[in-house]
């Protein structure tokens, strides 16, 4: 089982930053697939970013939405079992309660809910205009 905190949403200014943070409750927080989702008030869940661990190296691949790419970014510090998603350049479109999702090894389908089996709670992502 594994266990995940989210944290660092807010209230911010369209144009300003945040840093989300996703604590797992494992030590080999490299093996797993994570992910970020976020889901607007009356929208359907939707794919923000995903660090999946490469099978040829020690490294991971990112992925990004096409909505954010260029202002989000997806990293993970594996000793202190975290990750993190890097937000600049806000919208208020990005306005959103924000997932942080996980599941054990590699996946190819980063981009899936249905992939993934461990869910944070959210946290509220408001961008003023």
């Amino acid at each position: 089982q594994v266990q995940l905190v989210e944290s660092g949403g807010g209230l911010v200014q369209a144009g300003g930053s945040l840093r989300l943070s996703c604590a797992a409750s494992v030590r080999t927080v490299s093996s797993l697939s994570m992910a970020w989702f976020r889901q607007a008030p009356g929208k359907e869940r939707e794919f923000v970013a995903a660090i999946i661990p490469n099978t040829w190296n020690s490294g991971s691949t990112t992925y990004h939405a096409d909505s954010v790419k260029g202002r989000f970014t997806v990293s993970r510090d594996n000793a202190n079992n975290t990750v993190y998603l890097q937000m600049n350049s806000l919208k208020p479109e990005d306005t959103a309660v924000y997932y942080c999702a996980a599941v054990a090894g590699r996946i190819t389908t980063a981009q899936a809910m249905s992939a993934y089996g461990f869910w944070g709670q959210g946290t509220q992502v408001t961008v003023s205009s």
